[in-house]
Parts: structure tokens; C-alpha cells; sequence
């Protein structure tokens, strides 16, 4: 159980880290914020709390109910990126990882319970 549940924490918490830093970055990915049409500010927030998602799922001392709102708060972030990318027409695969990282990021939520309720 234990093991599910990091491995999934950590490949979400990867996926945000290097987010993040692209939005900081990586020139393509600023320009590609721009182009689905979020302004500059909400592409330095969305790496701010990204960066903070990450500090709040990995570190175990965090309260229950915080990390809850740190889980809503990237499920919001992955099906906003679902929407913006299907809207702008991008590739379906570019949708489809962030299907993939919502689907590990309930996988964690769900293992987050289970070693909780087990303890």
C-alpha cells in the first residue's frame, strides 16, 4: 500500500517540479500559455502553486485536510490543461498525459486514505 502510494505521489510531484520549471524556463512553454490564451501572470501562479502542491503532497506532516486541498487543487490544474488543450485543438496525446497524471493523482488521493484508515 505504502509503496503505491509514494510511487504515484512522487510521479505526480515530478510531473509538477518539471511544470513548473518549464513555466519559469522553457521559452515554448511560455510562448504555448500565451498562445491558449492565459496571461503571463497566471502562467508565474500556476508554477508558484505547483511548486507548493508538490511541498504539501510529499511532506507526511502535513494535515489531512490540507493535502486534500493541495489534491483539488492540482485536479483543477489537470483538467483545466484537458479543457485548454481540447479547446486549442492541440494533439489529443498532449490531453491524454494529463489524463494519465489525474488518473495517478486520484490513485494517490485513494492510497493516501487507505494508509491513513490502516494505521
Amino acid at each position: 500500500m505504502k509503496t503505491i502510494y509514494w510511487i504515484s505521489t512522487a510521479l505526480v510531484s515530478i510531473m509538477l517540479l518539471w511544470s513548473a520549471y518549464t513555466y519559469f524556463f522553457h521559452k515554448a512553454t511560455i510562448d504555448g500559455v500565451k498562445e491558449l490564451g492565459f496571461p503571463d501572470f497566471f502562467r508565474i501562479q500556476l508554477a508558484v502553486l505547483k511548486i507548493i502542491a508538490v511541498l504539501i503532497l510529499l511532506i507526511p506532516q502535513i494535515p489531512i485536510q490540507i493535502k486534500e486541498w493541495g489534491y483539488a487543487g492540482v485536479g483543477l490544474f489537470f483538467i483545466t490543461a484537458i479543457v485548454a488543450h481540447t479547446v486549442h485543438k492541440d494533439p489529443v496525446f498532449i490531453s491524454l498525459i494529463s489524463v494519465f497524471f489525474f488518473a495517478l493523482l486520484v490513485v494517490s488521493n485513494i492510497y493516501l486514505h487507505k494508509l491513513i484508515t490502516h494505521q
